[in-house]
């Protein structure tokens, strides 16, 4: 019995049980598996308009999120941004909404992510159609905890 609550208590101790619960840290998960980028928050309208903006690269693994004060209609756009981006749409409850791929560097068009958008997270463009990331997947983070959060800290 105890090697058994040892070989429990190792194991327990190997699941990284908050990492998807770190501030600059997300957590993906959906019926394609699951998936993490360390970010970036923007959650002020100073860091929200600056964005990624005039980023030249980005590391595959990471991303930024923009996090709302209220869950609201959101648009985008690519002015001054030099590197392809997968823009997903996120409601209060961390679950996506809606997936832009492949926004176009440089494009002044509207890129609208709908009604009730709470949060986006962008990432380097072609990953959520590399990793299956689709609407309905769900985020991970501590800004969705008062959602309630389809998948808790």
């Amino acid at each position: 019995m105890l090697r058994f609550l040892i070989a429990v208590l190792f194991i327990v101790t190997l699941e990284p049980v908050s990492a998807g619960c770190r501030n600059d840290a997300v957590q993906l998960r959906g019926d394609w598996g699951k998936t993490h980028f360390d970010v970036e928050i923007a959650n002020t309208p100073k860091t929200r308009s600056r964005g990624l903006m005039f980023r030249e690269t980005m590391p595959r693994g990471d991303g930024m999120l923009f996090v709302y004060e209220k869950p609201g209609r959101a648009s985008f756009w690519m002015k001054n941004t030099l590197i392809p981006l997968d823009m997903l749409f996120v409601d209060r409850t961390g679950a996506i909404t809606r997936i832009h791929h492949q926004a176009i560097p440089g494009d002044l068009s509207s890129i609208e992510g709908g009604e009730q958008v709470f949060a986006v997270l962008e990432i380097n463009g072609g990953l959520a159609r590399r990793y299956g990331i689709s609407v309905g997947s769900q985020l991970q983070h501590m800004v969705f905890s008062d959602g309630p959060a389809a998948w808790p800290c």
